[in-house]
This record gives structure tokens, C-alpha cells and sequence, in this order.
């Protein structure tokens, strides 16, 4: 019998591979049966959990009662499905598939087996007819990432959020690197090209240049096709001076290289790595529906490493390609945690298995829609962290506003403020993210949330731009 929290997870998991299901149905790919009066109150129980989360839909009554999975599964219920591994995955919802990868993954590397590049994981790939992601999924992820009914033309959404984009795109990416500079930093250095105090060069080169490769990418949008020219330019821009051989950037590598923290040994041969990087070109072209094509390129982008170094970073930004191309939201792996992500590639790198790695995908994509669509925070229930913080919100950013904190001063102060509630790690984390997209959300017409008035906005405000 399945614990409760399992049976959650598998319906999820079931709901993400087909249309959408009967009671009967998911008791019978469970393993359970619903002429069994305990069996079928397990799953009735389980489906009301998800149905008062948010996470499904019912439709119809008695036996043409179906179950669905909802356009957005941004709730954050509680569905990891065993409690070694409490501090990964904690809020991503995982197939039982990635359940046991995920168990493999977190054994010591010396127990794993070594691996090598398998050529036949690209080679297999039939274009829209091998499929990393469902249909039933990908119409999740188009519900939760469309715009709007109306045609226009490619890139107008990404060129019309490109500020916010630039900001939180580079930001998480960079923060996939361990880069530590916070988002407010981020956004100072990318509008005023003002560096961090303290701060490595290196972490303000990294954010600067996925600026500029951004930049490229949007302004590329009209572009039918992903072009080999089109990722040597992302990956040049990603790795301006950031390379200790300058003639390597934008070019497929000439050497081996080897990845920390795994068994994964990419190819050697740079014959076969140039083959190998002209077959992903051809296939993704072919592929039709953006979000295969997005999770297509994270994928085998990543899984090739085909340059001496970043290959993750022109993997993420590639992946948006696709999305930005079609007026879709972009992924910009909010709240990503960087553990996890390495954790999901390890399972491509050394069983080739993307399982994890999707549930870390759709489960971004989503959180990454919710950051860029107004309409579904509106709707969306009250973030209950931030009303059980909301006095200490508050006064921290009012705080900051009338005592005229410059921009050097702000993320230090926010921390110092933070330190003294004695929060958990991840609570401070969370918090500190919080206060910051606030900050950077400040208008004259949100102002009054913090007790403060136009004029002394204004002049807070002309201490922010170092021009003056």
C-alpha cells in the first residue's frame, strides 16, 4: 500500500502524462483496487488533498467523474516523497522514476559507475516523434506560459519585459554558478554598471555577460531557425573574459574537459564533438512545439558539453530560444536551488535519464510564468509567508526609504535587519528575496503600503542613481 504522500506524487505524475483520469483509472496504474473499500478511500483522500491544493480539478459527477491537472502548479504542497534527502527537491513534485534516480544521484560518487558520453541518446531522438515532455504536458506548460490570443510578431513579449528579463534571467543563472551577487546587487550592476562592494570581478563579469548574450537572443527573435552561429555567438558573449584561453569562446573545444562532482566523461575526440553538436542542430530545428524544443536544448546542450567550459549557462540561455520566439514567458529559473539542478543533470550525465531534470523544468517553468504574469498573482491565494512577515517587511523597507540607505548600503542593511529575527536558513533566504523584489517594485503608486509619502520617495529615490 503507498503511503498517502506517494500516492499524491504518483497521481500528479499520472495526471502529467495523460489528458486527465478516472478514479478507476489511477487505482488501477497504482496498483490498488476501488472494490476495495480501504483502497478506495486512500485515493479519495489523496485526490480531495490535491483538489484543496490547488494542484487538480474535478469535472463531471459519479462515474463520469474525471481528474485533471490544473493550468498552473505553482502551490507549494508537500509532496517529497521520502525524508533522507529532506533538504533537496523539497517542494517539486517527482515521479517514482525520479524518485529512485534521485536516490542514486545522492550516493557517494565513488559508488557510482563511471559514464561516457553516449552518442545514441542523441542519435535516437526522432523529432516530433520521440518525446522528452507529453502532450497532456506541454499543454500545462503552454497554459501557464501564453500571453495572449493576439499574433504578433517574435519577441515582442520578451522586448517588452526585456528589463526585468535581463535582471532576473542573469541573476539566476549566474546564481546556478554560485555567483553571490544578490538580486538587488544584480539589478545595480546591469543599470548602472555599478559593481558590488567586496565582490569577486569575475561575478560581476559573469552577470554582465549574460546580459549581453540576452540582449542577442531577443533581438535574434525574428530568426526561424537556431543556427550554429547563433550559439557560438550566446556562448562568446557568456564567456568574454571569463576563459583562460580567449580563442576558445564561441568555439566548439579542443581538449578534454572533466565535470567535478560526477562519474560523466564527455567525448574527447573533437571530430566526434563537432559531429555531434551538427546533429543537435539539425534536430532541434525540426522540432515543432517550443517547450520540447526549450527542454530539448537544456538537455542534450548540457549533456555535450561541447565547449571547454560554460556549457550550462548556453544551455539555460538557449533553452529560451524557443519560448521568446513564440511570444511564450521565458524560463528564468526562479527559485531554482542550485543543488538540485546539479543533482537532475548528474541523472542525464551518467544514466541518461531526464526524468528529475523534467520535474525541475516544468516545475521552473511555471514558477518562472507566475513571476512574469500580473494576472495570475492577482489571483492567486496570499503568500503566507509574507503575511506572517508583513510588519517586519514593512518596517524594514520604510526604514530604508526615510533613513535615505544608499544603493551600497541596502543589501547589507536588509541582511543586518533579517539577522536579528533569528530566522532558519532558508527562512532568511526566502525573506531576504522577498524584501528585495519589493524594493525593486517601488512606485509612487505602491508607496503607501509602507507608510511613506511622495516626497519622501523622491528624495530617497536621488540617492539610488550615482549620478547624483
Amino acid at each position: 500500500m503507498k503511503k498517502k504522500v506517494d500516492l499524491k506524487v504518483f497521481i500528479l505524475e499520472l495526471l502529467y502524462e495523460k489528458k486527465e483520469s478516472t478514479l478507476r483509472e489511477i487505482a488501477k496504474e497504482a496498483g490498488l483496487s476501488v472494490e476495495a473499500s480501504a483502497d478506495r478511500r486512500i485515493i479519495q483522500r489523496a485526490l480531495a488533498s490535491l483538489i484543496q491544493e490547488g494542484a487538480i480539478q474535478a469535472q463531471g459527477k459519479a462515474r463520469s467523474r474525471v481528474y485533471l491537472i490544473k493550468s498552473t502548479l505553482i502551490k507549494k504542497i508537500n509532496v517529497q516523497p521520502f525524508s533522507e534527502y529532506k533538504d533537496v527537491f523539497r517542494n517539486i513534485p517527482l515521479s517514482e522514476k525520479s524518485v529512485e534516480l534521485l536516490r542514486y544521484v545522492s550516493e557517494p560518487i565513488q559508488t557510482r559507475e563511471p559514464a561516457r558520453y553516449n552518442q545514441n541518446f542523441l542519435i535516437s531522438y526522432v523529432p516530433n516523434q520521440t518525446a522528452y515532455l507529453s502532450p497532456a504536458l506541454r499543454s500545462v506548460l503552454f497554459a501557464a506560459g501564453s500571453v495572449e490570443n493576439i499574433m504578433r510578431s517574435a519577441g515582442t513579449y520578451a522586448r517588452h519585459m526585456l528589463n526585468r528579463l535581463l535582471i532576473d534571467l542573469s541573476w539566476n543563472s549566474s546564481r546556478l554558478e554560485g555567483n553571490t551577487y544578490s538580486l538587488l546587487e544584480t539589478k545595480r550592476l546591469i543599470e548602472f554598471g555599478e559593481n558590488a562592494a567586496g565582490k569577486n570581478i569575475a561575478e560581476a563579469q559573469m552577470i554582465l555577460n549574460h546580459k549581453n548574450a540576452i540582449e542577442y537572443i531577443v533581438d535574434s527573435a525574428n530568426e526561424v531557425k537556431i543556427s550554429a552561429h547563433d550559439i557560438y555567438s550566446i556562448h562568446a558573449l557568456l564567456s568574454e573574459n571569463l576563459l583562460g584561453d580567449p580563442s576558445a569562446s564561441g568555439r566548439v573545444r579542443e581538449i578534454a574537459v572533466g565535470i567535478s562532482g560526477t562519474t560523466y566523461l564527455p567525448l574527447e575526440n573533437p571530430h566526434i564533438i563537432k559531429e555531434c553538436f551538427d546533429v543537435f542542430i539539425e534536430k532541434v530545428n525540426l522540432i515543432e512545439d517550443p517547450f520540447e524544443k526549450s527542454f530539448f536544448s537544456l538537455v542534450q546542450l548540457s549533456y555535450m558539453q561541447a565547449f571547454e567550459d560554460i556549457n550550462k549557462r548556453t544551455a539555460r540561455l538557449v533553452a529560451n530560444i524557443p519560448l521568446i520566439n513564440k511570444n511564450l514567458k521565458p524560463l528564468s529559473f526562479v527559485d531554482v536551488n542550485q543543488k538540485d539542478y546539479f543533482l537532475a543533470l548528474i541523472g542525464v550525465y551518467e544514466k541518461n535519464d531526464i526524468s528529475l531534470f523534467k520535474n525541475l523544468f516544468v516545475w521552473a517553468y511555471e514558477r518562472s510564468a507566475q513571476r512574469y504574469s500580473a494576472i495570475q498573482q492577482n489571483i492567486g491565494e496570499p503568500d503566507l509567508f509574507k503575511i506572517k512577515y508583513r510588519s517586519a517587511i514593512q518596517e524594514i523597507i520604510r526604514e530604508i526609504i526615510l533613513d535615505n540607505v544608499t544603493a551600497h548600503q541596502i543589501v547589507p542593511m536588509i541582511k543586518n535587519k533579517i539577522e536579528r529575527l533569528k530566522l532558519s536558513e532558508s527562512d532568511f533566504v526566502h525573506l531576504f528575496q522577498i524584501i528585495e523584489t519589493e524594493i525593486m517594485s517601488l512606485h509612487d503608486g505602491n508607496i503607501a503600503r509602507f507608510k511613506v509619502r511622495p516626497g519622501e520617495f523622491e528624495k530617497w529615490k536621488s540617492t539610488q542613481n550615482p549620478s547624483h
